[in-house]
């Protein structure tokens, strides 16, 4: 899955970040705090996703929030005063670490005023486009996907089979009703597959594969007119894989790429904590003593737990 970054910055110059859903699995801590800004160690979701976003060559991230969150946008800002600050007392480090998501990336902000779903937030960066962009990235912010190379593997895709490519993760077949799945075929390359359908979060025995769809996706620009055609499902939301079907229908090309790295869950407790885990381990600062910390609490736990 080797690629040069001329090959994999080749369409990727926009990312859309649909960010405006309310954390309610991590309530009473998002009353005031967007999902998006709470730190995995040191660093936001929303920042890790915008230097996943800046590694494959994108200028723009598409922010689409609500109303009430703009405080996600403001993560992006310059804070002058607190760099001087910062930079007056020695602690450049800190300083550094303050300006890195302003020179990451140029953020936009594109108001969602009701959560109508994915497919609905996807449709409202059409006008940020340009003109002769032909594709754009959608990453979800929820999703950490690690070696965070995968969208360079799904711009190579594309420029050799067009259309739309997504990422795809395998898990057990017990697991698929918590996912999109794909409906597959198998292709020259065993890591990328060709996707003839999609089923949202079927019963495991009514699942067409265990590749299931995750937080990355590369959309040709035809997305949009799909997206104007379909209608809301369940709890009135406009579902993007409904979109998806709907270019598979009219015979547009749609491969996902079959990632074998590590994936993590943002959106919940039960993922975020685990990514916090991961990442502080891997930490150069904070990972040899949090090593030697988890071994006494899993030794001590294992004992109350006898």
């Amino acid at each position: 899955m080797a690629t040069s970054r001329d090959e994999a910055t080749v369409g990727v110059r926009t990312v859309v970040v649909p960010a405006a859903g309310m954390g309610t699995r991590f309530l009473p801590a998002t009353k005031t705090v967007p999902k998006e800004l709470l730190p995995v160690v040191d660093t936001p979701g929303i920042e890790l996703i915008a230097q996943e976003a800046a590694a494959v060559g994108a200028q723009r991230l598409a922010v689409i929030t609500a109303p009430s969150k703009q405080e996600v946008l403001r993560h992006f800002d310059t804070f002058p005063e607190l760099v001087e600050m910062l930079r007056a007392r020695g602690k450049d480090e800190q300083a550094d670490k303050v300006e890195r998501a302003n020179q990451l990336i140029a953020p936009i902000a594109i108001e969602q005023a009701k959560p109508l779903g994915l497919g609905h937030a996807v449709s409202l960066a059409e006008p940020v486009l340009d003109a002769d962009e032909d594709a754009f990235a959608v990453m979800l912010p929820d999703d950490i996907v690690l070696p965070a190379t995968v969208l360079e593997d799904m711009a190579r895709v594309r420029a050799a089979k067009g259309g739309s490519v997504l990422c795809a993760f395998e898990v057990s077949r017990e697991e698929t009703f918590n996912y999109g799945v794909f409906d597959v075929e198998d292709t020259e390359d065993e890591l990328v597959k060709k996707v003839v359908g999609m089923v949202e979060k079927p019963e495991p025995d009514q699942a067409p594969s265990n590749l299931v769809a995750t937080g990355r996706y590369l959309l040709d620009r035809k997305i949009f007119a799909a997206l104007r055609q379909i209608t809301p499902g369940k709890g009135g939301e406009l579902q993007l894989t409904d979109a998806i079907d709907k270019l598979i229908a009219a015979g547009e090309p749609v491969h996902v790429v079959v990632h074998r790295g590590k994936r993590h869950d943002l959106g919940n407790p039960g993922g975020y904590i685990p990514a916090c885990v991961d990442f502080g381990l891997h930490d150069p600062v904070y990972g040899p003593a949090l090593y030697k910390s988890l071994k006494a609490i899993m030794t001590a736990f294992e004992a109350e737990t006898r």
